[in-house]
């Protein structure tokens, strides 16, 4: 019998040492032991401001209703004329107008663990600044707890 509880004892004493090593590994994981693949600093934020281009679509628009209010004015030949007045003016507006709408972003650039420097966009100023250690998840940066 002696011998029996010796065995069991031996063996809880094992299951109980594999028990502590897996926590141990996973706290040492946890804690920034392995190596991180997708971790960097914050190098730099910026906001940029992108000039509109022109796609076309503003100038047809603007010609569409510049034709309309053209063809307001004038008889016979004179509404002709201004509802092609109309289109050309509305046309170039339009186009102006497209051209002249800018787009602004913040840019993130971040020099990761590996040596490799990632950049990314946001439309809203990000929480995170210059020095910040973090992390890419999905195409977007989370913190990383010091």
């Amino acid at each position: 019998m002696t011998s029996t509880l010796h065995r069991w004892a031996g063996c809880l004493m094992m299951l109980t040492a594999f028990a502590f090593a897996g926590t141990a590994n996973a706290q040492l994981s946890a804690q920034g032991g392995g190596a991180c693949t997708d971790c960097g600093v914050v190098k730099s934020i910026r906001l940029v401001e992108k000039k509109g281009g022109s796609s076309g679509v503003g100038a047809v628009a603007g010609g569409v209703l510049g034709g309309v209010v053209g063809h307001q004015f004038g008889s016979g030949r004179g509404n002709t004329a201004m509802t092609i007045a109309g289109a050309a003016g509305g046309a170039y507006a339009g186009n102006e107008v497209e051209k002249n709408k800018n787009k602004k972003y913040w840019s993130v650039s971040v020099k990761m663990d590996n040596g490799t420097t990632r950049s990314y966009s946001y439309s809203n100023k990000p929480q995170f600044r210059q020095g910040d250690r973090v992390k890419a998840l999905d195409g977007r940066l989370a913190l990383v707890a010091q």
